[in-house]
């Protein structure tokens, strides 16, 4: 049964916002995820005597093959069926969810997570691509807005729930409350979700699985290992390299095919091409936002995890009106003025918070993390909508692979570059003077690692040293943010199109995904 648009005037499927639920408990189970484990980490090292690699790597296995699969796993759902796919993807998830809670050892619990982001890669594309079978343009907005507020709604409650596990059962239990939700979402997939596929859609043929698979980890395997081993290290080099050779190879091999799995047509459109580009740029601020918060919340102004969850929720209410918001207001200014105005508004949320100052409380951080939520949710939604809007029916499942993909690209590119900048700021800033090597070294490690050692040694001074000194970093990464996001608008309201473009038919199709998208919404 191939994809149908909702046409102009059908009346549209009844079951349409119960399906929606369905969609929205499975991008839950995924956003719920994504932050639990930060708050679980250091009990997980204690008790499993894990070291600071390990630990790193804990919740890098999950991203490295998160970003990796989502290609193949968005034609394996054109092919075999996307409702079908999207269960075994929660499936693959919950198994993964549960050998992490009863796993004994550092390696299973990595190999558990690499197992989850597996599960995750067939996930979050499936979930999006289902929704233009779902939806006209005049709902889809909406639609798009609800799961990327159930997908953001897990970053305050991953924290929140995670710090109050914790502090009542073992430290598996931050995987094994994956479980009933991901059976949860299971059920009302099979019996809320509609099917859709596309039968004619290319083979996985397995060479450019492994091409796309191994190209794409070892980019983010590079990506996320150069701010601790050095840009010019040589394996970080090597691995560029060898990621540069094997997405070349995937390209050239790719627009050989009739019917590729990376479909080539789907860049040379600008529709989708550009509002992938805006959201990728959506993802780089936003992961630079809430890599520096958690650590200033915990460390600096001395919340808990479960107080550090709370004080998140600011963001995800400037989140909400923005999604419940987006539609009428593209209605009546375009997607175009929109995306550039929340791109523009982020700039502002960070800027504000690059005024931050060590004693100035949280007051100034919720101000600006509701800025930031609008901001966020103004500029990506619409975003996405165009990029959903823009792809042919029949290529969903596959095109809204490789909009996930390059957003994951995003965030991972923000956290390791906004990383780098923060852990050298901080250790450049810090005064260590008078202390032993061994004890230096380990302070200049994060502000964790500073306060620890301040307490040990009764240090006030090194424990203001810390905060003044994270507090600068922070203001740096915010002020990058700031001057990326106000970039990004400027682009935005150059080159976006001024509204999404309307949706092919299959007899369109074929000339379409080989040049370039009509200029329709000029």
């Amino acid at each position: 049964m191939a994809t149908v648009t909702p046409a102009e005037g059908a009346r549209p499927d009844p079951r349409r916002w119960w399906s929606l639920g369905a969609l929205v408990v499975s991008m839950l189970v995924l956003g719920f995820d994504s932050t639990i484990l930060n708050v679980a980490l250091p009990t997980m090292a204690g008790q499993l005597g894990a070291t600071t690699g390990q630990q790193q790597w804990m919740a890098d296995a999950y991203v490295v093959v998160f970003a990796a699969l989502m290609l193949p796993a968005g034609l394996l759902g054109d092919r075999f069926g996307r409702r079908l796919m999207l269960i075994a993807g929660l499936g693959v998830f919950l198994a993964g969810s549960l050998s992490g809670s009863l796993a004994g050892d550092v390696h299973g619990v990595i190999a558990a997570r690499a197992v989850m982001g597996a599960g995750a890669a067939l996930i979050m594309p499936l979930a999006l691509s289902v929704l233009p079978s779902l939806f006209g343009p005049d709902e889809r907005s909406k639609a798009v807005g609800l799961i990327s507020a159930a997908s953001a709604l897990g970053l305050p409650l991953g924290p929140i729930i995670g710090g109050w596990l914790l502090g009542h059962f073992w430290w598996g239990s931050v995987f094994l409350i994956n479980v009933p939700m991901a059976a949860l979402a299971v059920a009302a997939c099979v019996f809320l979700l509609p099917e859709t596929r596309d039968p004619a859609s290319p083979r996985v043929d397995a060479v450019s699985t492994a091409l796309t698979a191994t190209g794409l980890a070892a980019l983010i395997y590079a990506i996320i290992e150069a701010p601790d081993r050095g840009w010019a290290d040589a394996l970080v080099l090597a691995m560029f390299a060898v990621a540069g050779v094997l997405l070349t190879a995937l390209v050239l091999c790719e627009r050989r095919r009739p019917r590729p799995m990376l479909d080539m047509g789907l860049l040379a459109q600008r529709g989708f091409l550009l509002n992938a580009v805006a959201a990728t740029l959506v993802m780089f601020v936003l992961s630079g936002l809430m890599f520096v918060l958690p650590a200033y919340l915990q460390a600096v102004l001395g919340h808990d995890a479960l107080g550090t969850g709370v004080r998140l929720l600011p963001m995800m209410g400037g989140l909400m009106i923005a999604a419940k918001g987006a539609q009428p207001v593209v209605a009546r200014f375009g997607a175009r003025g929109v995306v550039a105005a929340g791109l523009a508004v982020l700039a502002f949320a960070a800027l504000l918070g690059s005024r931050t100052g060590v004693h100035d409380g949280y007051g100034l951080t919720a101000l600006w993390l509701s800025i930031a939520g609008l901001g966020f949710g103004f500029s990506v939604v619409p975003a996405m909508d165009g990029a959903l809007g823009a792809l042919p029916a029949d290529r969903a499942g596959s095109g809204s692979g490789l909009l996930m993909t390059l957003r994951q690209v995003g965030g991972a590119v923000g956290i390791a570059l906004l990383g780098s900048l923060l852990a050298s700021a901080f250790r450049d800033r810090l005064d260590v003077a008078g202390l032993p090597g061994p004890v230096a070294h380990g302070a200049e490690e994060s502000v964790v690692a500073a306060h620890v050692a301040a307490a040990q040694l009764h240090s006030d001074h090194l424990a203001a040293s810390a905060d003044a000194s994270y507090v600068h970093a922070m203001t740096l990464v915010l002020l990058v943010c700031a001057a990326a996001s106000l970039v990004a608008a400027l682009l935005a309201a150059l080159l976006l199109p001024a509204a999404p473009p309307a949706r092919r038919t299959e007899r369109e199709e074929a000339p379409a995904v080989a040049a370039p998208a009509a200029d329709a919404g000029q």
